[in-house]
């Protein structure tokens, strides 16, 4: 049985779409979602991310999952050089860079244990996939140009992995530079294939705050492979991405 569902949660439409599996599957992956929203987002006054940033819990109060999010966080803070920073000064803690690829991640591993193999969450264009849609098709996963909506860069065929972008595109310049605390310049776009969808956002993410150097650590990291543009417009490209037009 074949479903295919769109939520708006967490700030973005999400989409489900299962090849092998039933609306029950698709309300596991939206409650959970859901869930997550109402614990970690930064714009709840009584979520758990909230309130430790307010001090109204300490930090051996929290969940096993939002200290595993804060860890994931600390890691790509050091591996990036302080570039990827969830908490600056003067603002509020904001682990949300790591939470989404976390989050839709976790979605993903609950279909898996469900006994589910082919099924694609996209997560306002970040995607994680799982088998093929039909026997010896990939997943086909656009990247849209950093200047026009309505054109795509490049279309990959994925399975069993993950691709995300970070640009400015959608929010503006969101993404800041940890190491200064203005918003990052550089690159227009950075789109991160990776096994799993935790480690293709987090990279992409703290690739875009580095700036053009980002390009060299994102393909650097394991597993990654990396299509950017920079500011000057000029492409760079791992040779081993999945590129099917």
């Amino acid at each position: 049985m074949a479903v295919t569902a769109v939520r708006q949660l967490m700030g973005l439409p999400i989409s489900v779409d299962l090849r092998d599996g039933t609306q029950r599957d698709a309300d596991m992956v939206f409650d959970w979602l859901h869930e997550v929203d109402l614990r970690f987002s930064p714009f709840r006054l009584d979520s758990e991310v909230t309130r430790l940033g307010d001090g109204k819990i300490g930090a051996d109060e929290i969940s096993d999952d939002l200290r595993h999010v804060l860890a994931l966080c600390e890691t790509y803070e050091n591996r990036s050089g302080g570039a990827f920073k969830v908490q600056l000064p003067g603002r509020k803690l904001d682990p949300n860079a790591v939470v989404k690829g976390w989050s839709v991640q976790r979605a993903a591993d609950m279909l898996r244990a469900a006994g589910l193999s082919r099924f694609c969450i996209n997560a306002g264009g970040d995607v994680v996939t799982a088998g093929e849609p039909a026997d010896g098709q990939p997943w086909r996963v656009g990247i849209r140009h950093p200047d026009n909506s309505q054109q795509i860069c490049l279309v990959l065929g994925v399975r069993n992995g993950a691709v995300a972008t970070s640009a400015a595109y959608e929010r503006g310049h969101h993404i800041l530079d940890g190491r200064t605390g203005l918003p990052a310049f550089g690159l227009l776009s950075m789109t991160v294939h990776a096994p799993d969808l935790t480690t293709a956002d987090a990279v992409a993410t703290a690739a875009f705050a580095m700036g053009i150097d980002g390009v060299e650590w994102a393909a650097s990291q394991p597993g990654c492979l990396v299509h950017a543009v920079d500011s000057n417009y000029r492409v760079f490209r791992s040779p081993e991405l999945p590129v099917l037009a």
